[in-house]
């Protein structure tokens, strides 16, 4: 179980969504029993009859950031700029930072050539750059000239949509900025979304809450590193990637009253499910606070605070098929996944949702 060929399934090119359901909640639901491993089908809709009065769902109100950026280098040549680790420049940003207006981060760079240590980047509205270091796969870059960067961001800057979501000329439609964003984002940061949320409506979260479901929200800004391929032979050798965390008093008293009632604890989303697992200790029980979470969970891990999870159909020998796998075992996942192949379900992050209870 711990090869990487172990998680590895034919997926047709075609299965892999490209825009999301015109109505979210109208996307597909795959509900899989951990126990037995047997499947039902559903729309997401439905999700409001299979979870329960007292429920606990747990979302993640990270907010995607317009984190792709199109400059020029001094030759006047283009590049494109995506940032990775937007969190790894609010936690290195201080009050000097921010006297010296500029904002230091990792980034992928798209260039003629991979731009020298001491380059510089011109952008719109006045926004330069200079490349603080070339790490060869990766360039941490020194943003200059604005206080705001979010702001400057939020101005020039398009929402980075996976590698795998094909656009013309790589650019974000107008829709997307909107569609690749859960109903309840807030708090910015993420460089990608927490996809699992995206088929939720305000209507169906409505709905839930009067039926007594009780919604919890905590924040983990999704990096980049979500989408890096695993390259080793033993994924026990494989290194996560961090992001950042926050999680309130008030959020962690209410998952902890949960528990101590035996109610279901449901995360939305692997973000959630790893925020809670990285917090909780032998109990199941969640300490609030915020920093970075770096837990790696694949088969063999001992779940001790959720109960349930939603989640979307991922990409072969992910990460994120190895935590479901580890939460629902490996021959039922994968034998879900080859069942929802069959049924021409959608995958990855535009695609359908599966409820593993």
């Amino acid at each position: 179980m711990y090869s990487l060929k172990s998680y590895n399934f034919d997926l047709p090119e075609e299965r892999i969504a490209q825009s999301p359901m015109e109505n979210r909640d109208e996307s597909r639901l795959l509900l899989l029993k951990r126990g037995t491993g047997l499947v039902s089908h559903f729309y997401f809709k439905d999700v409001i009859d299979l979870l329960q009065k007292g429920d606990l769902l747990v979302v993640n109100n990270t907010k995607v950031i317009p984190a792709r950026l199109k400059g020029k280098k001094e030759t006047g040549g283009k590049v494109e700029v995506l940032i990775i680790d937007y969190t790894q420049g609010l936690v290195k940003e201080t009050e000097a930072f921010e006297k010296e207006s500029y904002f230091q981060c990792d980034c992928l760079v798209k260039a003629s050539k991979s731009p020298r240590q001491g380059a510089r980047l011109f952008f719109e509205y006045g926004l330069e750059a200079v490349v603080i270091e070339n790490k060869g796969s990766v360039c941490e870059i020194r943003f200059k000239g604005y206080k705001n960067f979010l702001g400057i961001l939020n101005k020039i800057g398009d929402i980075p949509l996976p590698p795998y979501i094909k656009r013309d000329h790589g650019k974000a439609l107008d829709s997307d900025k909107e569609q690749y964003q859960t109903v309840y984002a807030e708090k910015e940061g993420a460089v990608a979304a927490p996809t699992a949320g995206l088929h939720f409506t305000e209507s169906l979260l409505k709905d839930l809450s009067g039926k007594g479901i009780e919604i919890v929200n905590i924040t983990l800004h999704v990096g980049y590193g979500t989408f890096v391929p695993v390259r080793v032979k033993d994924i026990r050798d494989h290194k996560i990637h961090s992001e950042y965390f926050f999680v309130s008093e008030d959020a962690a008293k209410k998952i902890n009253r949960a528990k101590d009632e035996g109610r279901r604890v449901i995360t939305v989303g692997t973000t959630s499910m790893r925020t809670l697992e990285y917090l909780a200790d032998k109990d199941g029980k969640i300490k609030a606070g915020k920093g970075m979470c770096d837990i790696f969970i694949y088969p063999g891990y001992t779940f001790k605070c959720v109960d349930a999870m939603i989640t979307n159909f991922h990409l072969p020998e992910s990460t994120l098929v190895m935590l479901v796998s580890a939460f629902a075992g490996r021959k039922n996942i994968l034998k879900a996944y080859e069942t929802a192949v069959k049924e021409k379900y959608r995958f990855f992050s535009y695609g359908d949702a599966m409820l593993i209870e």
